[in-house]
């Protein structure tokens, strides 16, 4: 990035930051540079890159995450407007949107997963189970959708991936520690690990019948807490 002159500092820098979006050097999930570094690059203060990062955030492309930095999470404003639509959904239609693209997700990532694929989403499960025994809700929810994320990933679709992440910002509402395993409790259900043991033997029949079984079971979950 070139250095800025002096004048419109943070609508310069709100303009070079969606450049790096809009021409592929910050894709979708790609964490930003420390606030420092780009206040050097830029050859402005850090606080008119904190006001332009903020402005970013407020837009919806941008989102930061306390302790972890800054992210990108959508590459123009229709990503946003989707995203904003589907988190006024009820979460059973989050579900049943979710099949469509789980099912295909599941069976890609058997055909096409790599050995760093299933390294990636092993690592994965491991923190979401840590953070179910540590009953820490936040960190599980995120590892859960993180992991459904991944598979998306491992399915080496460009456009199904885009469509996930797009869409990944309203799976957490499909996902709460409670409907998983009973706080307290010793057992998790493996459901999760299931379907990493046959994406890893490429069964993609059965990738795709444990990637609804998971949904079956967060949609019996939802319906339930709804007739309580």
């Amino acid at each position: 990035m070139r250095p800025i002159p002096r004048r419109s500092l943070v609508d310069e820098a709100i303009e070079q930051f969606r450049e790096q979006i809009d021409n592929g050097s910050w894709p979708v999930g790609q964490r930003l540079p420390a606030e420092a570094k780009l206040a050097e690059e830029l050859g402005m203060s850090r606080a008119s890159v904190r006001e332009a990062t903020r402005a970013l955030v407020h837009a919806g492309l941008l989102s930061s995450r306390q302790g972890d930095g800054t992210f990108v999470i959508a590459t123009d404003e229709s990503d946003v407007a989707l995203r904003r639509r589907l988190g006024a959904a009820e979460v059973v239609e989050v579900i049943e949107v979710r099949r469509g693209l789980d099912i295909a997700a599941a069976r890609a990532a058997a055909l096409r997963r790599t050995d760093g694929d299933l390294d990636r989403l092993t690592g994965i499960l491991q923190r979401r189970r840590r953070a179910a025994d540590e009953g820490d809700e936040a960190t599980f929810v995120q590892a859960d959708v993180d992991f459904h994320v991944g598979l998306a990933d491992a399915a080496h679709n460009r456009t199904l991936r885009e469509m996930y992440r797009s869409f990944s910002a309203v799976i957490s509402s499909t996902v709460e520690l409670n409907d998983c395993y009973i706080p307290g409790s010793i057992e998790l259900a493996h459901d999760h690990e299931d379907l990493l043991d046959v994406i890893r033997k490429q069964d993609h029949a059965a990738a795709v019948l444990a990637a609804l079984s998971i949904l079956d079971a967060q949609e019996s979950a939802v319906r339930n807490r709804e007739t309580r």
